[in-house]
């Protein structure tokens, strides 16, 4: 126990919202749900049902309460977070499932519940995308509250005891208890499970308190009283700090203001090399929403839109006027710059229930992305039309995801034309010379890239995907993801066929995968001759602040080093290297 620790200890997680705090530790042991199987009789039935639909009645009642709250405190943007929420509690399959079981079974209703509810959490948990495996916390987080007005359980987990500075020590903080914080009390939070795109890591950033989760076991060996500095810039947390650690993070909270100071000042400055090569730096957004972000960080526009975001958390497709209408705001609120929407990438890891996709063996080497909406020309067609008639801003671009060969462009592109026509002829205006680009995702369209580069106007190297398939190795498995190297010669040679068979086509190409927005990666990619980063509006300054003071030969001699190595990690040594002396202000706060 953490009590017999007299000395320094730390505990590593992953770090998802910055900041560094330190004060007292307040445990919360989360009250374990009893759930127990009970016979009903027949007679019963009925009224059990009941009780399980005036259950959700008070869920939903409960929910829209700490939704009104976090638009009071936070803004309009955090409580759509709840949105998730009041939409799962009118899914007409969990429903229909929950009262299958009471009735057929005889089942009391928390049992049934209880067993409907652990199936979805279960599917949730076991996709590839990090982004829906963490709404099985959302689900989770209501399936306790729905569990609590059943049992007639009474705030489990009560913050309003608290009265004091503390550091929040969990298993895991739900979305609906997080919004409850109050920053004046709670200096941050760590947990034993999560990731970086939890709606509770959000809502960290959103009320600006350090956070850290996915550290394991730490709720069970810290106890409530210990004194602990959690780092959310690394991730860690370190009990019972020695004077020497805190002189430390002391320095370290300076250097990090300076840095911060320094980040803001480049934030509306071009992004432009010491030796006069501009780089186009654009954002990666999911809504509507995320403009503001865009626009606060000096994105020179969007440069991936992910419309999968409209389609799924929802119990019916979006209408073409609807996601026409999300396009055109978007445009509209950053013109003159450029906006780039990715047509749907559904399938895969993303998925959305409405549409009862049959389950595959392997769905990243299946139905998804660009073939998933040639095979539904109805869906992709109302898509298509809405991005067009969006077009008639000025300045909206459009590119296809997964494509893997010449065919399907063919394919995506006459049915562009198709709607074309179909506007004209209904007096519709559009851009007509929409600019249409490929995602060059799937190693067959790197290794083609000279036949594509004759179709298109620009590609978007999508290096995720791009990483995960050459390799084979999925990035988000623990066995085999110390194989997912985005420095692997094999990577770079592709991305350097790729820039190779763009400009000699005269045609531009961006990067908008993970490695866009890394700043030690940022000079392989402009050696390399990448034209335009893509990246989260949040790491866009740091991105920017290295191309500032990248010279472009400099970086033309990495990348020759790293196309002529035959190691991944010699090569992500020298990028580190590199990065370090051209910017060694971005790195003094890392560990």
């Amino acid at each position: 126990m953490s009590g017999q620790v007299k000395g320094e200890k730390v505990y590593r997680g992953i770090p998802v919202s910055a900041g560094v705090c330190r004060g007292k530790v307040l445990v919360l042991h989360q009250a374990r749900h009893v759930i127990a199987r009970r016979e009903l009789a027949a007679a019963d039935v009925d009224a059990e049902v009941k009780r399980f639909e005036q259950s959700l009645v008070r869920t939903r009642q409960q929910i829209t309460e700490v939704q009104r709250r976090v638009s009071e405190t936070m803004s309009s943007n955090e409580a759509d977070i709840f949105d998730a929420h009041l939409l799962m509690l009118e899914d007409r399959v969990l429903i229909e499932e929950v009262i299958k079981i009471i009735s057929e079974q005889k089942a009391n209703a928390d049992f049934a519940f209880h067993t409907a509810s652990d199936r979805y959490i279960a599917v949730l948990e076991a996709v590839e995308d990090e982004y829906l495996r963490e709404r099985a916390a959302d689900l989770r987080d209501l399936t306790g509250r729905v569990l609590d007005n059943l049992l007639e359980v009474k705030d489990a987990l009560d913050l309003k005891h608290i009265n004091e500075p503390c550091i929040l020590v969990s298993h895991d903080l739900s979305p609906s208890m997080t919004a409850q914080l109050d920053k004046k009390l709670v200096l941050g939070f760590v947990t034993d499970i999560g990731g970086k795109t939890s709606h509770s890591a959000i809502l960290a950033r959103s009320l600006d308190i350090p956070a850290v989760v996915g550290a394991l076991t730490i709720s069970e060996e810290l106890e409530t009283g210990d004194y602990a500095l959690l780092d959310g810039y690394n991730g860690t947390v370190i009990v019972n700090p020695t004077d020497q650690t805190l002189f430390e993070y002391g320095q370290l909270a300076k250097i990090k203001a300076s840095l911060d100071e320094k980040l803001r000042e480049v934030q509306h400055q071009p992004a432009v090399t010491l030796d006069g090569r501009n780089v186009h730096l654009s954002a990666n957004i999911e809504d509507q929403h995320d403009v503001e972000a865009v626009l606060a960080h000096g994105a020179e526009g969007v440069g991936l839109f992910r419309t999968e975001f409209l389609f799924i958390n929802r119990d019916r497709l979006p209408t073409e006027e609807e996601q026409y209408e999300v396009y055109r705001q978007v445009a509209s609120a950053l013109k003159p710059h450029p906006v780039i929407i990715r047509t749907l990438d559904l399938g895969g890891d993303k998925f959305a229930s409405h549409l009862q996709l049959a389950q595959e063996m392997n769905p990243f080497l299946g139905w998804r992305a660009i073939r998933f909406c040639l095979a539904q020309p109805e869906m992709f067609r109302a898509q298509l039309r809405a991005i067009l008639r969006a077009s008639a801003e000025g300045n909206v671009r459009m590119m296809y995801p997964m494509i893997s060969g010449l065919d399907e462009l063919n394919q995506a592109n006459a049915l562009v034309e198709k709607c074309k026509a179909e506007l004209r002829a209904e007096n519709i205006p559009f851009a007509e010379n929409l600019e249409i680009g490929a995602m060059i995702e799937i190693p067959s369209a790197a290794l083609i890239a000279d036949s594509l580069a004759k179709k298109v106007k620009f590609f978007s190297i999508g290096s995720n995907d791009l990483i995960q398939y050459t390799l084979a190795a999925d990035r988000t498995n623990e066995k085999v993801s110390h194989l997912y190297e985005p420095t692997h010669p094999a990577i770079l040679r592709l991305i350097k066929m790729t820039v190779d068979a763009a400009h000699a086509n005269g045609i531009w190409v961006g990067v908008c995968g993970e490695i866009a927005g890394d700043p030690v990666l940022t000079p392989l990619l402009l050696g390399l001759g990448v034209d335009e980063l893509s990246a989260a509006p949040a790491v866009l300054d740091e991105v920017k602040y290295i191309i500032r003071r990248v010279k472009l030969d400099e970086a033309r001699e990495l990348a020759a080093f790293a196309l002529a190595s035959e190691s991944p990690t010699e090569i992500f040594a020298r990028c580190v290297e590199f990065a370090r002396q051209t910017a060694p202000s971005l790195f003094e706060n890392k560990a």
